[in-house]
C-alpha cells in the first residue's frame, strides 16, 4: 500500500513539473490591430476543493475586477465577466492556452470586437539586501515641460510660476526618463469633481481625485483597484496636498499629507490605464491628464542606487 501511494504522488509531482499550473499572475499584451498593443493582466487563484477564480484588468482600462469562475480543459482556459467601462452590454469573454510560463488566446469585448493576446507569467520582483538611495532628481524645472512628453497629439500641459497645470482634459504626461525602485515626492491640487493619478513606472496608479468618502481602492490615495488607504487624509479641492511614495519591487508605501496611508503593501499587478505590462522593466512617471483639470508642483524622485 505504501509503495502504491508513493508511486501515485511521484506521478503527480512529475505531471506538475511537466506543466506548471495556470494559477498565478500573468502579464498580458493585447493586439488591438493597426500595430497597436495595449496591456492587460490576469490572476488565477485556487478556491475550495477544485475551483479556480481570479482577477482581471481589461485592455480598455478600469479597475481589477473579480472573475467568479475560471474554466479549464487540459491546457486551455476560459472565463467571462460583465462589462465595466467598455462599450456594449455583452460579457467580456477570454479564451486561452498556456504552456509553461507562456500564454496565448483571444478576447471578445462587450461590443463584439475580437482581439488576440499573448502573456507571460508575471515576475515576483522580490528584493533583498539593504536599500541605499542615490541623489534626488527634480523632474520639473519650473519653466516648461522639458524632460516630459505627452501621450497623445493634444498636449494641454503648461508650466506657470513653477506649477505644472493641465487646465482641461487632454493627454497624460510622461517622463522621458525611466526608473525602477525610487522615492517620489509630489504635490498636487485639484478643483471640485476632478480626477487624476500618479502612475509609478507607468503601470501602478496612485489615485488623485476629489473625494471625501470612506477610503476606497478606487478613491484618493488608493492603488487603483487593489489597495485601500488605511485612513482619511485629504484636505479637499483647492488645497495643495502631498504624496511621498516609496516603491521597491512590488512593495509600496504611501505617506499622504504626513500620514502613512499604505505601509509596505504588495501591488499585485498593473492598474487600468497602464502604459504596458512589462513589469520586469523600468518605467516612467506618468501623470493622468484625461479626467479633468489638475495641478502638480515640486516633483522630486530619488532613485535606488
Amino acid at each position: 500500500m505504501y509503495l502504491r501511494l508513493l508511486a501515485f504522488f511521484m506521478i503527480l509531482a512529475v505531471a506538475g513539473f511537466a506543466q506548471p499550473k495556470l494559477e498565478g499572475r500573468w502579464d498580458l499584451t493585447v493586439d488591438r490591430g493597426d500595430q497597436k498593443e495595449v496591456p492587460s493582466w490576469l490572476e488565477v487563484k485556487h478556491s475550495g476543493i477544485n475551483m479556480l477564480v481570479g482577477y482581471f484588468v481589461a485592455p480598455d482600462g478600469g479597475s481589477a475586477r473579480p472573475v467568479a469562475r475560471v474554466n479549464t480543459n487540459g491546457a486551455g482556459f476560459s472565463f467571462a465577466i460583465p462589462p465595466q467601462w467598455e462599450a456594449g452590454k455583452n460579457d467580456l469573454t477570454v479564451e486561452g492556452q498556456w504552456t509553461g510560463d507562456k500564454m496565448t488566446g483571444t478576447m471578445i469585448m462587450p461590443d463584439g470586437k475580437k482581439y488576440s493576446f499573448t502573456g507571460n507569467r508575471a515576475p515576483s520582483l522580490e528584493q533583498s539586501g539593504t536599500v541605499s538611495w542615490g541623489a534626488p532628481i527634480k523632474l520639473l524645472n519650473g519653466k516648461n515641460t522639458e524632460g516630459w512628453h505627452a501621450s497623445g497629439a493634444k498636449n494641454q500641459w503648461v508650466v506657470e510660476n513653477g506649477v505644472l497645470k493641465s487646465p482641461a482634459s487632454g493627454s497624460n504626461l510622461i517622463t522621458d526618463q525611466k526608473f525602477t525602485d525610487f522615492k517620489l515626492h509630489i504635490e498636487f491640487k485639484y478643483p471640485p469633481h476632478s480626477n487624476s493619478g500618479v502612475y509609478l513606472r507607468g503601470r501602478y496608479e496612485v489615485q488623485v481625485e476629489d473625494g471625501l468618502e470612506e477610503p476606497s481602492n478606487v478613491g484618493i490615495g488608493g492603488i487603483y483597484g487593489y489597495i485601500i488607504p488605511n485612513q482619511r487624509f485629504t484636505k479637499g479641492p483647492g488645497e495643495w496636498q502631498v504624496y511621498d511614495i516609496t516603491i521597491i519591487g512590488r512593495r509600496v508605501t504611501v505617506v499622504a499629507n504626513g500620514k502613512t496611508i499604505i505601509c509596505d503593501q504588495v501591488i499585485p499587478g498593473i492598474t487600468g490605464g497602464a502604459l504596458d505590462s512589462k513589469e520586469d522593466e523600468p518605467g516612467p512617471i506618468m501623470l493622468q491628464g484625461d479626467h479633468g483639470p489638475i495641478e502638480y508642483r515640486n516633483i522630486v524622485i530619488t532613485p535606488r542606487k
